[in-house]
């Protein structure tokens, strides 16, 4: 039973994440240096409302060299903001 909370439409039909990144969604990548994508998701289900996408990419660097990236997006702008200030997850990358 939830106490106190409202009931979040978009978890009772397991659809707040999304399988893959629609091009209308706020993202940013991240260098992928620690496996902290499970710990991320944990804190976004938590601190988060809307629906988001994050997933594993391939990217180029500078010098045209492939890395692995972590992409996290997000459908309305405000929680992209307030994840890129909020999630301590972040200072690892």
């Amino acid at each position: 039973m939830i106490k106190g909370e409202k009931i979040n439409p978009l978890e009772v039909f397991k659809v707040r994440r999304v399988e893959f990144c629609p091009p209308y969604f706020e993202q940013h990548t991240f260098p992928t240096r620690y496996n902290l994508s499970q710990a991320m998701i944990e804190w976004i289900e938590h601190n988060m409302a809307g629906r988001f996408y994050i997933g594993s990419t391939l990217e180029l660097d500078d010098q045209s060299n492939i890395r692995s990236s972590t992409k996290v997006a997000f459908e309305k702008l405000s929680e992209m903001s307030y994840f890129m200030l909020a999630c301590p997850y972040l200072k690892y990358n």
